[in-house]
């Protein structure tokens, strides 16, 4: 067993693509910060797909390195279809049609994907293009063909997203053409997916069964893209294993001005409900043609950290950027630098205070109040560490919300705990048995062989000596190293 602290505590997912599917880039990338990588299966075949799932793991393994692959999948989302040259420039005040039918596009015809589509819309209807960037107003539905005008201009491409804010959408996710590509992503090992445009827990519990059925268990990453998922987060997270808040097309299906507010609700339902939450979209996004992101940007990604978020994302950074390398340094300094003034600039403690008022009223669980005085301890004494055994990831999640300055080495025996343990702030798995005697030297002698921690320091552990099972934490120790 070998410890390897990453360089920041909040995880960092990058999303593979023609800029960093080579083995030099995605080693430059992991030696820089990258901690799970993410493929888009919107884009590309299964065979591009396996390929890539190949090549990640070859580069992680060449570097000792365990990365945990997310494999989004499409969803119902509606594209553009294919435009015979591109970028077309659509121009503020010109009419322009949209088509079911599969032709190549036009500076005046655009296919979408969106068979539905003259159902969807009526005269007066606003559809988006390309994250919200282009507006187009509907004049009028045909049979095949819905004519618009343009109210907000710009360049476009094909496979850009289109967005029917408020519409009804003959759609479902997951969708048949999702089923099959999670089934040959199961066939690869992958156990991470991210559901795209769900709207209610229904649609969670559809993936779950189709991969019991197929023989296994998987981790859900459930994408807060729609309105209706907002209105129902709190079912959706009853089932999810992880939240995504997905910005690009949240701030589209929304009003914008909505979505930042919207984020930092989301993210501390998802902190108190102890789900792993990631931030996405449009992050460092001028970083695809620049070595620098702009002022803007930096803040956000620090905003997102300090407001609980334990993951952030890269999209088109990472995927088709001309400095994939770099816009993950950047990002890992951010993160780094931020939590280490969380504690002197932390605005509230809100959690802590929701569980110390659980406690007032005696309503709060053992495994709430072992992680609550778990996060008080080691804030008190400076403790770099946390170790904790677990049975499910449930009790190194429950430590990881409250943000600790110190790590959370979380140990268990099994590969696909550890690896989404990856997508929860400040928690380091390892892959270890923790039945048998001598586990708690054995991590201990690692902290103190690679001088991690040295003599007279504490560490905190967390166990269950006197119960059992899922949320069997009971116990916590003080250890002088």
């Amino acid at each position: 067993m070998k410890l390897s602290l990453p360089c920041c505590k909040t995880k960092l997912i990058c999303t593979i693509g023609p800029s960093s599917d080579s083995e030099n880039v995605l080693r430059d990338m992991l030696e820089s910060g990258m901690s799970i990588a993410r493929l888009n299966f919107s884009h590309g075949t299964p065979e591009d797909h396996k390929k890539d799932i190949e090549l990640i793991r070859s580069t992680a393994a060449s570097v000792n390195r365990i990365v945990p692959i997310l494999v989004d999948l499409p969803g119902p989302k509606i594209r553009v279809g294919i435009l015979e040259n591109e970028p077309i420039f659509l121009e503020r005040g010109n009419i322009v049609t949209l088509t079911t039918e599969k032709v190549h596009g036009t500076d005046n015809l655009i296919p979408v994907t969106y068979r539905r589509l003259t159902e969807s819309v009526h005269p007066k209807s606003v559809i988006y293009l390309n994250d919200g960037f282009i507006e187009l107003e509907v004049i009028e539905v045909k049979k095949n063909e819905v004519a618009c005008r343009v109210i907000s201009g710009g360049q476009l491409l094909s496979g850009k997203g289109l967005n029917l804010p408020g519409a009804r959408l003959f759609a479902t996710s997951p969708t048949k053409r999702d089923l099959e590509l999670m089934e040959s992503a199961l066939d690869e090992g992958i156990d991470i997916f991210g559901i795209s445009f769900i709207e209610s827990a229904e649609a969670i519990e559809r993936a779950r069964e189709f991969a019991r059925k197929k023989g296994k268990e998987i981790y859900i990453v459930a994408k807060i893209e729609r309105a209706g998922a907002v209105e129902n987060i709190d079912d959706i997270l009853q089932v999810a294993d992880a939240l995504m808040i997905a910005r690009g097309d949240l701030g589209v299906e929304v009003p914008i001005e909505e979505v930042p507010a919207l984020q930092k609700e989301l993210i501390m339902k998802a902190n108190i409900a102890c789900r792993p939450v990631i931030t996405a979209t449009q992050m460092l996004e001028s970083m695809a043609e620049n070595t620098r992101p702009t002022r803007a940007e930096t803040t956000d990604v620090a905003n997102a950290i300090l407001d609980g978020t334990d993951t952030v994302m890269l999209s088109e950074e990472t995927a088709i950027g001309k400095y994939p390398v770099e816009t993950v340094s950047v990002m890992a300094r951010i993160a780094s630098v931020t939590e280490s003034r969380r504690r002197t600039i932390r605005s509230s403690a809100f959690i802590r205070n929701l569980l110390h008022e659980d406690l007032r009223k005696g309503q709060i669980t053992v495994p709430d109040m072992i992680s609550l005085n778990v996060s008080e301890t080691a804030s008190a004494l400076h403790a770099k560490f946390i170790i904790t055994p677990t049975e499910t990831g449930t009790t190194a999640r429950r430590i990881a919300r409250f943000k600790p300055e110190g790590w959370v080495i979380a140990s268990n025996p099994r590969t696909s705990i550890c690896d989404f343990l990856f997508f929860s702030y400040g928690v380091c798995p390892t892959i270890m048995e923790t039945t048998h005697t001598g586990w708690r030297d054995s991590i201990l002698g690692k902290l103190k062989e690679e001088k991690l921690v040295r003599k007279g320091e504490y560490v905190i552990m967390t166990e269950g000596r006197f119960s059992k099972g899922e949320g069997s934490t009971d116990s916590l120790s003080i250890i002088t190293a």
